[in-house]
């Protein structure tokens, strides 16, 4: 059976959740004592050393796995066209971390509309040239059409699921389907909203698609508040589960769709319930001051 993945955008923890992991380490050496892979955005903004890319890979277990975001100079300013330097340069940094680069994360500009013929041709350059999987943000409508999942699809390319989404298609995986990878950036407001009253219902898609065979990353993007470690540690309560033990808790919940609306109906009391018993799962996620009876909880939560 195929893994689930969670992880953060960066690895910082916040003060919230800090007990939850070991006092002593670097930031990324205590994150991954509970994460298995970590999203690098940084790399979109500004090249890395060689020797830091060695000592990312050198500090965290074997088991790791990094997703590296390409560079803006790729996507949003040569705009996939003649790019060929650029993207070497960056395949030559990220290939220093050897088998603990998992994904190649692509985020393309909202005004770069879907062309064929340009896509096509960075995708197949990009495909041959690394081992790792591809996922492909698009932020235009035109990329959200048979057309452009039939292209992502042939080059292998799996098309991220983000929230808030552009359009009800975009909530959803497509693309190539050996990969689902989900971006939670933060809703109703971007960076910032947390995902605690929504964390069953992720659950749900993620475990359906593991079902299906395809390795399954999320990440939780929204750090401006420190919300992603929060939302991400209950999250991997809920793999121990079966599907329907999280299904009958959140049968009414929908993704998201654009940024000022949150279109999801699972009502306050059972978001509650929800995080409380995902919690119970791992006393030693439990923020500091956190009052509830796990036994009492986890029996509400299968009872739903």
């Amino acid at each position: 059976m195929q893994a689930i993945h969670i992880g953060t955008a960066g690895w910082s923890i916040a003060r919230a959740v800090a007990d939850a992991f070991p006092a002593e380490g670097s930031g990324l050496e205590r994150y991954a004592t509970r994460f298995d892979v970590a999203e690098i955005n940084s790399s979109f903004y500004r090249p890395h050393r060689p020797s830091t890319w060695s000592r990312w890979r050198d500090m965290t277990p074997d088991h790791f796995r990094f997703s590296v975001k390409l560079p803006k100079l790729i996507t949003h300013i040569h705009k996939l066209v003649d790019c060929r330097d650029a993207l070497n340069a960056f395949l030559e940094q990220t290939h220093i971390l050897e088998e603990k680069l998992g994904v190649l994360l692509i985020q393309l500009p909202p005004k770069l509309a879907f062309d064929d013929e340009v896509a096509g041709r960075f995708f197949d350059d990009l495909m041959s040239r690394t081992s790792a999987l591809i996922a492909c943000e698009p932020r235009h409508p035109g990329w959200f059409t048979p057309t452009a999942d039939a292209l992502l699809a042939r080059t292998r390319i799996a098309r991220v699921a983000a929230d808030p989404a552009i359009c009800p298609a975009a909530a959803q995986p497509a693309g190539w389907p050996g990969l689902c990878y989900w971006r939670l950036h933060g809703s109703p407001h971007m960076y910032r909203s947390s995902y605690e009253d929504r964390l069953g219902g992720y659950a749900n898609l993620l475990l359906d698609a593991r079902k299906a065979g395809r390795e399954c990353w999320c990440i939780f993007d929204n750090t401006a508040s420190s919300a992603a470690t929060s939302d991400a540690l209950p999250s991997r309560g809920y793999w121990t589960r079966k599907p329907g033990d999280c299904r009958r808790a959140t049968r009414s919940w929908t993704p998201c769709h654009g940024k000022a609306r949150r279109r999801h109906s699972l009502p306050d009391e059972i978001g509650r319930l929800l995080h409380m018993a995902a919690w119970a799962v791992e006393p030693s996620f439990r923020k500091p001051g956190l009052r509830f009876m796990p036994i009492a909880a986890v029996s509400m939560f299968r009872g739903l």
